[in-house]
């Protein structure tokens, strides 16, 4: 059983990682934040793209679902974290961590002179 210690934990060890407030929330971000905790220490909302929300719920609907409304629409998911093992909720991280790094940006096509 995973606890807010053991996510706390792992998210930080997770290179470029910042804790903030954000709301009633703890936040951790990268580039962007990928998951955040409730202040009571029992879910994690995270931020996975639409596909592996999907694969998440079906697999494992006691400790993933969707949150409600829009935000879910857009991958956000709350994780509970007594349903989830350490290796569980590090292999959770690491996904939203991997999906929230800076993209590198396009380069514009240099056109040629004809």
């Amino acid at each position: 059983m995973a606890t807010a210690r053991d996510l706390r934990r792992l998210a930080l060890a997770l290179e470029g990682t910042s804790e903030a407030p954000h709301f009633d929330r703890a936040a951790f971000k990268v580039a962007t934040i990928y998951v955040t905790l409730a202040a009571d220490g029992k879910t994690a909302n995270f931020k996975f793209s639409a596909e592996e929300q999907e694969l998440r719920c079906s697999l494992q609907p006691r400790a993933f679902a969707p949150v409600a409304g829009g935000w879910g629409a857009m991958g956000y998911t709350t994780g509970t974290l007594a349903a989830l093992s350490v290796g569980e909720l590090e292999d959770a991280l690491r996904t939203a961590w991997g999906q929230a790094q800076r993209k590198p940006r396009k380069r514009a096509a240099k056109r040629g002179k004809g």
